[in-house]
């Protein structure tokens, strides 16, 4: 039998695999151990697609939890930043100051913090507003989010008590002032339900109505619509939106405090954002929690790139509204390219793309995209690139509402060596 390299030649002989040394020893103790030395080139690929990649998204998903959701492009060279640096009197700031200003300005709050995803502001909120209060919730709206955790859950953590309102499927305003009168409830919760709808026999308290108690109304809008208006846009907004609860629209119909996502409807990057009256905001951003669920530098700053593009109103800036507002004349054109450039097995298709990321419920949005007979998920995942598509009756399906446009050449070349 031939004797084995050592552990260090194997390793060296892997370096166009773009790991890291201690990685390709890692793999190369690993293929010997396992008498595979003529697979290590192949480990060493399958373990630097374990690592963060970049990946075409053609599922038609237009935020994939799975694919990082909202597609978001910032750039930053090494530098310091002003982070907490008040750069007009040379003492410290806070991290808050900057970026909160441009969110309450975009939703038209008196203030709002940052914080690193939604339930971290549902959190943050319960846990700074109530003290030993109770907080109502309207049975219906006792969601579960994504990976098993629950409203209930995270109103525990956060010391609240919490007090169930009405039933499953119908809820009253009666409901809300009965648990306040009887059951010492201090504030009203209301939770989008963003993932899933009750219908049929069903009734439910708007925020509206809420704000006519005598207690702060917190709202969960979740998926983070800034302005039901969408003014960064050209044209009305889409028809889609229909009934999509909104950042600006939900303070003007009376939230005290209103909690939503930065990685859904609005674009950005992964965090959750608080916005409302600046007592409200004050007591959240002097909780000791505040520090713990603070964004980091980067975060701020991908943020404060996206709030700025809606600022200036230049939608077509963010790549989610890029996306989901192409027409489908342009989308057609551009499979129709990729089909001509392929050969006779594609098929230019109708297709329908979903909002996704526990967004809008129920909602297609109309789109075009390439169909190839057979399940080629496998091999489209395996190309240095990696493509994500769909399956649909034993085909292929790649919808190209959410894929860049840059990246149809992507497409051609992935497709051709399949």
């Amino acid at each position: 039998m031939a004797r084995p390299p050592s552990v260090d030649q194997l390793a060296r002989s892997l370096a166009d695999s773009g790991l890291p040394h201690p990685l390709r020893v890692e793999v190369a103790r690993q293929a010997i151990a396992d008498g595979e030395v003529e697979r290590a080139g192949e480990l060493a690929r399958e373990r630097a697609r374990r690592l963060l990649v970049p990946v075409i998204n053609a599922t038609g998903v237009l935020l994939h939890t799975n694919l990082g959701r909202a597609s978001i492009a910032h750039h930053q060279d090494a530098s310091f930043l002003n982070l907490e640096l008040d750069l007009s009197t040379g003492k410290r700031g806070s991290r808050q100051a900057a970026v909160g200003e441009l969110a309450a300005t975009a939703v038209g709050a008196e203030a709002a913090i940052v914080v690193n995803n939604c339930a971290g502001a549902v959190l943050l909120a319960l846990a700074a507003l109530p003290g030993d209060r109770a907080v109502a919730v309207s049975r219906g709206e006792l969601v579960e989010i994504g990976g098993g955790f629950r409203v209930p859950d995270v109103m525990a953590q956060s010391g609240a008590r919490l007090v169930e309102v009405g039933t499953t499927n119908r809820t009253r305003l009666a409901d809300f002032q009965r648990a306040i009168d009887t059951q010492g409830v201090g504030l009203a919760l209301h939770v989008h339900q963003s993932n899933y709808r009750i219908v049929g026999f069903t009734e439910a308290v708007s925020i509206r109505e809420l704000a006519t108690l005598d207690v702060p109304v917190l709202a969960d809008i979740g998926s983070g619509l800034l302005d039901a208006a969408c003014p960064w846009l050209e044209g009305p907004p889409p028809s889609w939106l229909a009934g999509e609860p909104a950042a600006k629209q939900s303070l003007v119909d009376g939230a005290d405090l209103i909690m939503f996502s930065g990685d859904k409807l609005m674009g950005g990057p992964q965090c959750g954002i608080l916005a409302g009256s600046r007592a409200l905001i004050d007591a959240c951003a002097s909780h000791p929690l505040a520090r713990a669920l603070r964004p980091g530098g980067l975060v701020l700053a991908a943020l404060q790139n996206t709030l700025g593009h809606y600022l200036r109103r230049e939608g077509s800036e963010i790549p989610f509204w890029r996306q989901a507002t192409e027409t489908t004349d342009s989308l057609r054109q551009r499979a129709e390219r990729v089909a001509d450039a392929v050969g006779d097995r594609t098929q230019v298709i109708e297709t329908k793309s979903v909002p996704g990321g526990g967004t809008l419920p129920g909602v297609e949005i109309p789109s075009v995209g390439i169909s190839v007979m057979g399940d080629l998920s496998d091999e489209l995942r395996a190309l240095d690139r990696p493509i994500i598509a769909r399956l649909d009756q034993a085909r292929t399906i790649l919808d190209l509402r959410t894929v860049d446009p840059a990246d149809d050449d992507l497409l051609v070349t992935g497709l051709a060596s399949t």
